[in-house]
């Protein structure tokens, strides 16, 4: 008991140091932020609520997001349209699920709260965040709420139009890609033996070891896949192998810079080895402790030296 709590207080402290020196991503289930406090220089909050809801559901998707005034924030509505425009989606879609976006001081990283994670079924905060790197957007606090159960992906939807309508346009390929990431992220935890939480895992190894090794052709990215699933010791038919590769090597030919954003890939990933562990110990639960600790020694020794040098 004694060697646990010593290991325990170890973690915390070197999360401490991590969350520190890094661009955060956090991605916490509870409460909405709170809009009452608005920031001149970035404006007011942006809320966007799914077109299907009723008056009533929109009031009480108000609630759950915490919008006291409606002054106080910029409202409005994503539509099956917005879907069609933004990630060629259907036009007639039904949406449901709404966000609300608090725009933050560049270093901020991300921060995504689902408030009502029993009403989104198919998307998690670490998808949510993961698909919203990918399509370009970073320091901003993100609530998604919905009064009914729903996949969630509506939300994402909203977001990228908050982005348009505000000036701060994303690029359209990104947005699909990251649709298409979402599609993928969410087909895959639907596998027998696959959780959410080890889907958003591989994803975001992918994207790490794309970062550091930064390849050059589709081999590569097949390569690297192999890889991580290897590693992860997932085990995916020949069609979801190269839905994956395919996925990825979309991502490579928008050259999207994974390695600016590696600090908060590196934030996701705590994130979801954290919600693993509490699912569960795996037999390899002390190796992967101790390769952890080892990571993370390394990154802090490198960090220091370039403040040093």
């Amino acid at each position: 008991m004694n060697y646990i709590f010593k290991l325990m207080t170890i973690l915390l402290l070197v999360a401490g140091l991590v969350t520190g020196l890094s661009l955060p991503v956090m991605a916490d289930d509870g409460g909405a932020s709170d809009s009452d406090s608005i920031n001149e220089k970035l404006g007011v909050p942006i809320v966007v609520y799914g077109d299907t809801l009723t008056d009533a559901q929109k009031a009480e998707v108000r609630d759950l997001l915490r919008v006291a005034e409606a002054d106080a924030v910029q409202e409005y509505d994503v539509t099956g349209q917005d879907i069609a425009n933004y990630i060629d989606g259907n036009p007639n879609s039904n949406m449901y699920s709404s966000a609300k976006i608090v725009r933050q001081e560049e270093g901020n990283g991300l921060t995504i709260n689902i408030v009502t994670p029993d009403n989104i079924t198919a998307v998690t905060k670490e998808m949510y965040a993961n698909a919203l790197l990918t399509a370009g957007v970073e320091n901003a606090t993100v609530d998604v709420a919905s009064p009914v159960k729903v996949s969630g992906h509506s939300a994402l939807t909203g977001i990228y139009k908050a982005y348009d309508v505000e000036g701060e346009g994303l690029d359209k390929e990104r947005m699909e890609l990251a649709n298409e990431e979402l599609d993928v992220a969410t087909d895959l935890a639907e596998k027998d033996g696959m959780s959410q939480e080890k889907v958003s895992e591989l994803l975001t190894e992918i994207k790490k070891a794309i970062a550091d090794q930064d390849p050059a052709t589709k081999e590569d990215v097949e390569r690297i896949v192999k890889e991580q699933l290897d590693k992860l010791e997932i085990s995916l038919n020949e069609a979801d192998r190269e839905m994956l590769v395919n996925l990825f090597e979309k991502m490579r030919d928008l050259n999207i810079d994974f390695d600016k954003v590696k600090n908060q890939l590196e934030d996701i990933a705590t994130t979801i080895k954290d919600k693993i562990d509490d699912l569960g110990l795996d037999p390899g639960f002390w190796e992967k402790v101790a390769n952890f600790f080892s990571e993370i020694f390394e990154s802090l020794s490198g960090l220091l030296k370039g403040l040093f040098n």
